[in-house]
């Protein structure tokens, strides 16, 4: 696709926050709606992706308008659909599922994720149940009714951008710490993709899959960006 406008700006939409407009005039999303973000920064973000595109505009780099899409056209239309996604991750969280205890992998698992889990058992009253082996267990039904309870509280963009993460970390855990203000984010990522890495690291690298892992990483880190950018 070519590039069809002259001029990028952020223009104030009332009271409902900010919006980009391309010569003059507003962006909507694909589905229609005015695409207007609650944060100036968010706002900027949009407008610098349109800003950055060439003659021939490349939709791969719209990573955050396609995020905030997500946000509009779906999340804020279902929210309980997307906590229903959420809760599901939570009942199999990447952080609780760990390798028999006498393998080399369960010492690492332990030393790296036992710490993240306490983490947010700690900060919201919780009880996970730790698993050893890949027989699915039950976590406390106050547990999972706490979370459900919690992500309510959440607005449509937050919980995108944390459905987003949860998706690609395989846990509802690690996004919970990704909203936290001194997260870090590439090490909340190598805790979710631990038992990978451990397996890379036997059996050797593979330019292709390499290649997959990256733009995974990527992925989450975009969207840990575009959470941070809901506030001002």
């Amino acid at each position: 696709m070519k590039r069809f406008y002259e001029t990028v700006g952020v223009a104030k939409a009332g009271n409902r926050g900010w919006q980009v407009t391309l010569d003059g005039r507003g962006l909507k999303t694909v589905k229609g709606a005015p695409q207007i973000v609650p944060t100036r920064q968010l706002a900027d973000a949009l407008a610098l992706e349109w800003s950055e595109q060439s003659e021939d505009i490349v939709t791969r780099r719209f990573v955050h308008r396609d995020q905030t899409d997500f946000a509009i056209d779906m999340v804020a239309i279902d929210p309980q659909s997307s906590i229903d996604q959420m809760i599901k991750y939570a009942e199999t969280d990447t952080l609780c599922y760990r390798a028999d205890p006498e393998e080399a992998l369960f010492e690492r698992q332990l030393a790296k994720w036992e710490p993240l889990l306490c983490q947010v058992e700690e900060k919201f009253g919780l009880k996970f149940t730790r698993v050893s082996g890949v027989i699915h267990r039950d976590h406390p039904e106050q547990t999972l009714d706490s979370l459900r309870e919690l992500l309510a509280t959440k607005d449509h963009f937050t919980l995108a951008g944390m459905q987003t993460m949860a998706a690609l970390a395989a846990s509802l855990c690690v996004p919970l710490l990704a909203l936290e203000d001194d997260a870090e984010p590439v090490s909340l990522w190598r805790a979710a993709s631990l038992e990978e890495e451990w397996q890379v690291d036997l059996w050797g690298r593979d330019p292709q899959a390499e290649e997959r892992r990256e733009k995974r990483q990527n992925a989450f880190l975009s969207a840990f960006e575009w959470v941070q950018l809901l506030s001002d």
